[in-house]
């Protein structure tokens, strides 16, 4: 397997998910060991999640999955580029298709965009 340096960080390193097809940023989220393995073996991606400490397979409960096309590491070995297919077309548990929808505006964010799905009939929060 290939050898990522999750040392240098404490154990996790950032991986950006971008849409193969157009380039948009989708979200930024942490690996570890184990979601590497595992989105290496299932192709399709699975991070960590630092609120709930555990190993968070992307859609695993909105169906909304990254399937992974391409992936790159940064010249350090500590960041990875998850090139994906966004199953569903949203990777934000907004519901927004991306996690970056709020732009700086003087001293505001100013959302932009439409949620692609409401989260209170995904997750009941």
């Amino acid at each position: 397997m290939i050898e990522l340096d999750f040392k240098k960080t404490g154990g996790l390193i950032p991986a950006i998910a971008q849409d193969a097809q157009t380039g948009d940023v989708l979200m930024m989220a942490y690996i570890n060991p184990e979601s590497w393995a595992k989105s290496l073996e299932t192709g399709e991606v699975h991070y960590w999640s630092r609120s709930r400490q555990e190993l968070w397979h992307k859609g695993g409960t909105s169906g909304n999955v990254q399937k992974i096309k391409a992936i790159y590491v940064d010249c350090d070995d500590d960041t990875v580029l998850f090139k994906v297919e966004q199953i569903g077309g949203a990777a934000c548990h907004t519901g927004m298709r991306s996690c970056f929808f709020r732009r700086v505006q003087g001293d505001e964010l100013v959302s932009e965009g439409e949620p692609v799905f409401d989260p209170k009939e995904v997750y009941g929060k």
